[in-house]
């Protein structure tokens, strides 16, 4: 039992290192996907191959994808690590590498930006308290100013060279891929790490700098369609609507909705997670999604975020539609007849497929008993016992909460979401506590109670572990929510 504990708490820790370097890289493009979305509008309406080409507006679309992104995210990066100073000397070092290749320097921004913002906060800790009073401006201009361009030079000569190197040897790797038609395979893996709510990292901090490399060329790229295709989770969401039971089946239609037309890919997460076996039906969606798009030719001309019908029609270049459709739909179809073979040939018993009305069950238990403690236990009973142990220690009295944290990896799709549920909750409970959303690496130091997916509850407590932390499993209609209205009352 100690060896299994000790295993499971490994590949934990694997699993949070893992999602918080690939928060770091999706975290530098999250905020500035208008942006993408901006430069893939203009390129899809106004280049020669595009819906009304105009000579003169598509010459926007060069310098657009050539300075303004990288700069935005090397700005971004930068800031992560040490505020404005930081943003403003990841900008600084991102021109160097911009100049220092022929092609899009995202990935390039994505190095420099965070290790420039990291070179000049430890500097600025070396000389904190050591300024004789009335230079600290001096001092704070010319220390970014010459180390920035230091590391410009530095970015120019080398960081520039080595990374186009690199980008031409991925893009290389990817043609390869679709030479042989084995682009499809890709899925295998894609899959099961969005399970894992690597779905940010993976889309916007590894495919979409190739892809928008490739759409710079061509004028579209399929890579934007390999993790953000709708398809493979709608057909899991449309078995469990037909097949499913219990809480399942009666939220399913409304997480259809919100998967498909709003584009919030973590809505169907878990529904897998509590039949792991289902697996299986988005990796077969996706193969065949993916196949579909290199066999008839698909592709985006920017990245679609979030990964809506709606964002794929906007971003479909002309004569794309047929393509990009047929794609979706050969997904679904795909998906949604594994997951309904897999759900029908369960035992009736299945404690996956009755994993929500259990916790239902639990929820109406703890209220009988009435004991905070066994709330809270019962609340985390998905993270480890010490783990467990610190959330039960922290719990709140009605008193103390003040503010209702829900975070979720980016901070902007399924926390919105659950933040909106819960806030309603509380108003029509006459509870007046503030609820807001944030990404699960930006929780706000006076959080009292914070509310995320089980599989990121353990990078919330590091995060803040002076909250309290609840740990849930279905962020539409979850009944910890009901629990936690009740105990505020």
């Amino acid at each position: 039992m100690a060896t299994t504990a000790t295993q499971k708490s490994s590949s934990g820790g694997v699993r949070v290192k893992v999602q918080q370097f690939g928060r770091m890289l999706s975290g530098m493009v999250m905020p500035n996907i208008g942006a993408f979305i901006a430069w893939g509008l203009i390129t899809a309406l106004f280049i020669p191959t595009g819906w009304f080409p105009v000579e003169s507006l598509a010459k926007l679309v060069g310098p657009m994808i050539t300075y303004l992104l990288p700069l935005l995210i090397g700005y971004t990066g930068g800031q992560m690590i040490h505020g404005k100073r930081g943003g403003v000397i990841g900008a600084i070092v991102t021109m160097g590498v911009i100049v220092g290749s022929d092609i899009p320097m995202f990935l390039g921004a994505m190095i420099v930006g965070p290790l420039s913002g990291w070179v000049l906060k430890q500097f600025d800790r070396a000389v904190d308290g050591k300024i004789k009073a009335g230079f600290e401006m001096l001092v704070n201009n010319f220390s970014l100013g010459i180390i920035g361009g230091l590391l410009t030079l530095g970015a120019y000569k080398g960081v520039g060279p080595l990374v186009q190197g690199l980008t031409n040897l991925l893009s290389d790797g990817v043609q390869f891929l679709v030479n042989h038609s084995l682009l499809p395979l890709v899925n295998i893996i894609i899959e099961p790490a969005k399970i894992l709510f690597l779905n940010n990292a993976i889309n916007h901090g590894i495919l979409s700098p190739i892809a928008a490399e490739e759409s710079a060329r061509i004028g579209k790229s399929i890579l934007f369609m390999l993790e953000s295709n709708p398809g493979p989770g709608l057909g899991i969401l449309l078995a469990y609507w037909l097949f499913g039971r219990g809480s399942a089946k009666s939220s399913a239609p409304g997480a259809v909705i919100i998967h498909f037309l709003g584009g919030i890919h973590e809505i169907y997460f878990p529904y897998i997670l509590m039949n792991p076996r289902l697996i299986l039906a988005v990796i077969g969606g996706g193969v065949t999604g993916t196949f579909t798009f290199q066999l008839l030719g698909a592709g985006l001309t920017a990245s679609p975020s979030p990964g809506s019908i709606f964002a794929y029609i906007a971003m479909t270049p002309k004569g794309g539609f047929f393509p990009m459709f047929a794609g979706v739909i050969v997904a679904t179809v795909v998906s949604f007849l594994i997951a309904s073979l897999l759900l029908k040939t369960s035992r009736k018993n299945n404690e996956d497929e009755d994993d929500l009305e259990e916790a239902a069950a639990k929820v109406r238990e703890m209220k009988s008993a009435g004991t905070v403690a066994q709330s809270a236990t019962t609340v985390n009973h998905a993270i480890t016992p010490g783990i467990a142990a610190n959330v039960a220690g922290n719990v709140r009295n009605k008193a103390d909460v003040n503010k209702i944290v829900f975070a979720c990896d980016a901070g902007m799709g399924s926390s919105a979401m659950g933040a909106s549920v819960l806030r309603k909750k509380l108003q029509s409970a006459g509870v007046n506590i503030t609820v807001v959303n944030s990404a699960v690496s930006e929780i706000p130091s006076d959080a009292d109670i914070v509310v995320t997916q089980k599989t990121l509850t353990e990078r919330a407590i590091a995060r803040n572990p002076n909250a309290e932390h609840i740990s849930i499993d279905n962020f539409l209609k979850s009944p910890k929510y009901d629990e936690l209205v009740e105990r505020l009352k």
